[in-house]
């Protein structure tokens, strides 16, 4: 099962050339964006997502909240009338997505980070250049920002949850603001940061998943 209903993981907005957009290399874009996401210890924000099914034809977009503590706890909780909800507390995974999964929460070891990872953003900034071809995709305004474009293929042997990913840096924090990838299923998701705050005071309550009255508890955490 992949990072479903997100985030994570994680729609970005219109894209239009921007006049007054500085020239910048795709390594210069890289280092930014690497050395901006490792000052982050915490984030906290709101995102919308769009899934597109090119097997099926269909689209459909959701909106929610998610918070982030670095580097193995998150939560995000989708908004009504969704009740789907990720979240990591640091030893465990609840994936929890009554919208294609009614009746069962899987629960998975934290461990499990190629199929869901609990760093959203970071699985684009962490080592880069040792697990992905790099290339530029231009650039763009993300939400009235001039933004740089990555597209990421990972190189061969490495495991990831996509097969193509293209990251939209932000020229004047360098934060990623929007992210796309696909699936190998066919699925491609599409995840624009809405509103975001660094290192906000977190409460590791956030962070705690009850098991819903009647549902099924799939326990993968166990060989």
């Amino acid at each position: 099962m992949r990072l479903s209903s997100l985030l994570v993981p994680l729609a970005f907005a219109t894209a239009a050339p921007l006049v007054g957009i500085r020239a910048q290399t795709v390594d210069a874009t890289v280092n930014r964006a690497v050395a901006a996401w490792e000052r982050v210890k915490a984030v906290s924000g709101s995102f919308e997502q769009t899934v597109t099914n090119s097997l099926t034809g269909t689209s459909a977009t959701s909106r929610g909240d998610y918070i982030q503590e670095r580097p193995n706890r998150l939560a995000i909780r989708f908004a009504a009338p969704m009740t789907d909800a990720i979240i990591a507390d640091g030893q465990v995974v609840w994936i929890y997505l009554p919208s294609s999964n009614p009746g069962q929460v899987f629960k998975r070891p934290a461990t499990d980070r190629s199929a869901l990872p609990i760093d959203p953003t970071g699985q684009f900034l962490e080592s880069p250049r040792t697990k992905y071809d790099i290339t530029g995709a231009g650039t763009r305004t993300v939400d009235g920002r001039a933004s740089h474009g990555l597209v990421l293929v990972p190189k061969s042997g490495v495991t990831a949850p996509f097969t193509k990913a293209t990251v939209w840096v932000s020229d004047d924090d360098a934060l990623v603001r929007e992210f796309e990838f696909a699936e190998s299923n066919g699925v491609t998701r599409k995840i624009r940061i809405t509103k975001i705050q660094l290192n906000p005071p977190v409460n590791r309550s956030s962070f705690a998943f009850a098991v819903p009255k009647g549902v099924k508890v799939v326990d993968q955490t166990k060989p």
